[in-house]
C-alpha cells in the first residue's frame, strides 16, 4: 500500500523524533555560490569537517556570466560569491566543476547528465527548483542555508514528513503541446498554493509518454504550484536516459542498480492524501499574463476577466495587470514582444534546443527582437554543436551563449530592461524577476521560438 515516495523516504529515515521532525539521511547534496557561503562559515566556526565529502557536489550557476567566462568575472560581488565557493570546495575537500570545467552547468542539469541523480535517491540543494531531479525516480526538493549546513556537517536533515498527491494526465499531448505546458496547464488550474504541503508523483499515459528531459522541466515546476517536490517512477526510459553516464554505475553494478529502481513504484494499492487528474486533450500551448506562474492561458484564449472575483482577488488581479500593462479580457496572439530567453534549470537542455531550432530553421530572427540561448551545461552546449544546431541557428541570426542560469534571474548581466516584455522558457515570472521593471511572459521553447522569429505572440502551431 506504499506510495512511491514513501518507499525512498523510510528507506532513508535515520529516526523519528518523538512529536516531532524525522532525522533523514541524504545521499546527494549539491552546493552552488549563493546558499552555502554561510553553510560553510557555520563549520569553520565550528571546527568541523564534512561527514561524507564523496556524497556532496559544487558549482556555481546564479551569478555565471554568460559570455567571457575564461576571464575574471567583471561584477565583484559575483566575482566573490563564484570564488568563495571553489575556496570553500577546495577547504574541505569536496568535487567542484568550477567555470570552464566541461561539467560546469546549470547543478539541475548537470545532475541528471552527469548520472549523480540516480533513482532512489534523497537530494538536497539550496535552491528551490532541486525538485527538478525528482524526474529520475527521487526524492529530492529545496532546503535553506541551515538546514544545508546541517547536511554538510551530518549528512542528515530534519524533515517534517510532506503528505502525497498524485497528479494523473491521461490521454496523449496535441501536436506543438510540451511538458512546460502541461506544467503551465496544472499552474492555471491548481494555483501556485494548490499543491502546498505535498510531495507530488505525476502519473498517466501523458506523463509516461514524456522524454527525461520533458519529466525534468515537470517535476522542475512542482514548486511553483507550492509542492514540496515532485517526482515521476523510474521506468525504461529513466534507465536509457541514465545508461554510461558518467557517475551512473557500471557493468554488474548497472544490472543490480536498475533491478532495484524497477521497484521503485508505487504499489496498485497504494493511497495518497489527495488525487487528481487532467485530460491531455484539453491542453494547448501555454503562456502567462501575470506575475506569478499560475496566471497562465491558452495561446489562442484571451486573459481572464474579474467577473466572479472577490474583491482582494480582484485588487491582486488588477495589480498583477497593470505591472504586465494588460487589460482583463484581452487576447495575448499578435502582443509585441523584446525579448527572448531560451534557457534556465527549466528548459537549457538539449531537446529545448532541438524544439527551438524546429521552429527558426529556414527563418529569420525578426527586427527588433532581442534572443539570450543559453545552454544549461556545456555538456548541452557540444551537443548543439555536435549536431549542427549552432549552424541552423546562426543562419536564423542566432547566437549561442556560454552555460549559467543567465535571465531566469537577475542575479547575473543577462537583465531585461524595465518596461520590456520577454518571453522566457524559466520557471518564474515575478515582478522584477528578470530585471528591475521586466515583464516576463512564461512559454515552452517552441513558442518562445515563435515569438522570436515574429517579433510577437504567436501559436507555435502555426509555423510547425
Amino acid at each position: 500500500m506504499n506510495t512511491l515516495f514513501d518507499k525512498i523516504w523510510d528507506a532513508h529515515v535515520v529516526q523519528q523524533v518523538t512529536d516531532g521532525p524525522t532525522q533523514l539521511y541524504i545521499d546527494r547534496l549539491y552546493c552552488h555560490e549563493v546558499t552555502s557561503p554561510q553553510a560553510f562559515e557555520g563549520l569553520r566556526s565550528r571546527g568541523i569537517r564534512c561527514l561524507r565529502p564523496e556524497r556532496i557536489f559544487c558549482m556555481p550557476d546564479h551569478n555565471t556570466p554568460t559570455h567571457d567566462q575564461d576571464k575574471p568575472i567583471a561584477d565583484p560581488v559575483s566575482r566573490a560569491q563564484v570564488d568563495t565557493l571553489a575556496r570553500n570546495a577546495h577547504d574541505f575537500g569536496l568535487t567542484h566543476f568550477g567555470m570552464m570545467d566541461p561539467r560546469n552547468g546549470i547543478i539541475h542539469v548537470v545532475g541528471p547528465e552527469q548520472g549523480l541523480t540516480l533513482p532512489g535517491m534523497t537530494i538536497v540543494c539550496g535552491d528551490s527548483h532541486t525538485s527538478t531531479h525528482g524526474a529520475m525516480g527521487a526524492v529530492a526538493f529545496g532546503i535553506g542555508t541551515s538546514e544545508v549546513e546541517m547536511v554538510l556537517a551530518s549528512q542528515c536533515i530534519l524533515q517534517t514528513r510532506p503528505k502525497t498527491m498524485r497528479i494523473t494526465v491521461d490521454g496523449q499531448l496535441g501536436r506543438g503541446v510540451t511538458a512546460k505546458d502541461l506544467a503551465l496547464y496544472m499552474m492555471m488550474k491548481m494555483t501556485t498554493s494548490g499543491a502546498t504541503g505535498y510531495f507530488v508523483e505525476y502519473a498517466g499515459s501523458a506523463v509516461r509518454s514524456l522524454t527525461m528531459e520533458g519529466r525534468l522541466t515537470l517535476c522542475n515546476l512542482s514548486i511553483e504550484m507550492g509542492a514540496r517536490g515532485g517526482m515521476v517512477a523510474p521506468d525504461d526510459v529513466t534507465f536509457a536516459y541514465l545508461k554510461g553516464r558518467p557517475y551512473a554505475p557500471k557493468g554488474e553494478d548497472w544490472e543490480r542498480a536498475v533491478a532495484y529502481w524497477r521497484t521503485l513504484r508505487s504499489d496498485d494499492d497504494a493511497v495518497f492524501d489527495q488525487e487528481i487528474r487532467f485530460d491531455a486533450a484539453d491542453i494547448e500551448p501555454m503562456i502567462t499574463y501575470g506575475t506569478n506562474p499560475g496566471m497562465g492561458t491558452g495561446i489562442t484564449q484571451s486573459i481572464p476577466t474579474t467577473e466572479g472575483m472577490g474583491e482582494a482577488a480582484r485588487a491582486s488581479f488588477e495589480k498583477s495587470l497593470g505591472y504586465m500593462g494588460f487589460h482583463p479580457g484581452e487576447p495575448l496572439l499578435g502582443k509585441k514582444i523584446d525579448y527572448v530567453f531560451l534557457g534556465a534549470c527549466t528548459n537549457g537542455r538539449i531537446e529545448d534546443f532541438r524544439a527551438f531550432a524546429s521552429i527558426v530553421k529556414g527563418r529569420k530572427k525578426a527586427d527588433g527582437v532581442v534572443a539570450w540561448l543559453v545552454p544549461g551545461s556545456w555538456t548541452v552546449d557540444k551537443q548543439i554543436r555536435e549536431e549542427g544546431l549552432d549552424k541552423v541557428l546562426a543562419e536564423a541570426g542566432f547566437e549561442i551563449r556560454q552555460p549559467g542560469c543567465s535571465a531566469c534571474l537577475a542575479m547575473n548581466d543577462d537583465k531585461v530592461p524595465a518596461g520590456k516584455y520577454a518571453v522566457s522558457t524559466s520557471n518564474r515570472n515575478f515582478e522584477g524577476r528578470q530585471g528591475p521593471g521586466s515583464r516576463t511572459l512564461l512559454a515552452s521553447p517552441l513558442t518562445a521560438a515563435a515569438a522570436a522569429v515574429t517579433g510577437v505572440i504567436t501559436d507555435p502551431r502555426e509555423l510547425l
